[in-house]
């Protein structure tokens, strides 16, 4: 159990806890023994996400909106931000939302951790290094990111948070750490999310064609949700200011992703291939050097490991929406 100094249960609250990743870490955070707040409006979360945890005494959810509004009675020990719009669907589809979680909702976390005297863990994104002249990723690298582009309104809105962060810290001593999430995947994504697992996932459950846009050739890296839980998790009880790379190195093209997931799933999907992504990074992979220094962290699932436990999630819910499909709709042929 996580206990304050004073001997108390720690209290946590995660912002966008019901979303992919918030979902898992108030899980994580109740098993080692938190208090859990969890605060969503629901414009990309999913209260299904949460269903284990009702009736769990430590836990509470709250509707919330981050962007106009934030408060939790009571003590606070660690706040983590999570969140945001953060799947392309989302974002392009809602640019001023986006815009406005990543910085009056950011501004209002902050505001909120400084007064509960709180560690706060700021979750941001690959996403601030653009399309990279780096290669790997490394923290002391700037990015290249398009600041007018579709894409900004995610992008610029994760560097505004960083920047707000260490604004705080500097000017109010805030006990802040940036943490930079690499593309990560697992169970609980939705299948219309508009990121490559989700999107080739259902494709090849479906034996439908596997769309790659573009040649394929760019490259990813992909972590499964448990060990970036155990990252981030690690962070919060540290008082690193960050950034620190959260991500595996385990670079492949998004051409191999797509023919694994094929494999993984039986699928006999034909990988066809589409206009390409406006802004679409070439390259990502995370040095974890500094996260494997301070935080005694690495990975610890393969790509096959983790997209195994991924497709078969998939898979289920895949049946079971054929089930529920097949009896309201009784009768319907093939």
């Amino acid at each position: 159990m996580r206990l304050a100094r004073d001997g108390r249960t720690r209290r946590a609250v995660v912002t966008g806890g019901a979303g992919f990743l918030g979902s898992h870490l108030c899980e994580r955070l109740l098993r080692d023994g938190y208090e859990v707040v969890c605060l969503d409006n629901y414009s990309s979360g999913d209260a299904r996400n949460l269903r284990d945890l009702e009736g769990h005494a430590g836990f509470q959810m709250r509707t919330c909106d981050i962007s106009t509004h934030l408060a939790v009675p009571g003590r606070v020990d660690l706040v983590v931000h999570m969140a945001a719009l953060a799947s392309p669907v989302d974002y392009l589809a809602w640019p001023m939302e986006s815009l406005q979680v990543g910085s009056i909702g950011t501004l209002r976390v902050l505001e909120f951790a400084r007064e509960k005297q709180a560690r706060l863990v700021l979750a941001s994104t690959s996403e601030v290094y653009g399309d990279p002249a780096v290669h790997p990723q490394t923290e002391d690298y700037w990015g290249n990111v398009n600041p007018i582009g579709p894409r900004a309104v995610y992008d610029e809105a994760k560097r505004f948070g960083e920047a707000a962060a260490a604004a705080y810290r500097r000017l109010h001593d805030t006990d802040v750490g940036i943490i930079r999430i690499f593309n990560t995947y697992g169970p609980r994504m939705r299948t219309n999310d508009g990121r490559i697992v989700p999107s080739f996932t259902s494709q090849a459950l479906a034996d439908r064609p596997i769309t790659v846009h573009g040649d394929g050739r760019q490259t990813r890296s992909l972590c499964y949700v448990d060990d970036l839980i155990e990252g981030i998790v690690r962070m919060c009880h540290t008082d690193h200011p960050g950034p620190i790379n959260l991500g595996n190195p385990e670079e492949m093209t998004v051409v191999e992703i797509a023919e694994l997931i094929k494999e993984i799933a039986g699928s006999s999907s034909p990988l066809v291939h589409g206009a390409p992504m406006t802004d679409d990074p070439s390259r990502r992979c995370p040095d974890i050097s500094l996260a494997q220094a301070v935080l005694g962290w690495r990975p610890t699932f393969t790509a096959r490991a983790g997209l195994e436990r991924t497709v078969d999630w998939f898979r289920d819910r895949h049946h079971a929406g054929s089930r529920v499909r097949d009896l309201v709709r009784p009768g319907v042929r093939d």
